[in-house]
């Protein structure tokens, strides 16, 4: 089987930061994303979507390793102080390398 490698950048925060935070990541260089409605709880207390300003969202990016470090090193720099936020990077194998 044809592989590629990629990294998935796995973002999960609040949903009022949606249209803000997929301008960035387009903008950043990744060609697309998929968003999720998501519930926890974390550092920060419980997120269960009840009310809209307790609603998470959870972005995956499949993109190479060095957008998203870029878009990760943004979000650190533009959200991490005033935003629930967190961020990790997973390599994965993609079988349509030219979708990403």
């Amino acid at each position: 089987m044809d592989v590629h490698a990629r990294t998935l950048l796995t973002i999960i925060t609040e949903a009022d930061l949606e249209r803000r935070l997929t301008e960035d990541i387009l903008r950043l260089g990744a060609r697309g994303y998929t968003i999720s409605d998501v519930r926890g709880r974390g550092s920060r207390g419980a997120r269960d979507a009840t009310l809209d300003q307790t609603r998470n969202i959870r972005v995956e990016v499949i993109c190479t390793r060095e957008v998203a470090e870029r878009i990760a090193a943004h979000l650190r720099k533009a959200y991490y102080d005033n935003y629930a936020m967190v961020a990790y990077l997973a390599d994965v194998a993609v079988l349509r390398s030219g979708k990403f």
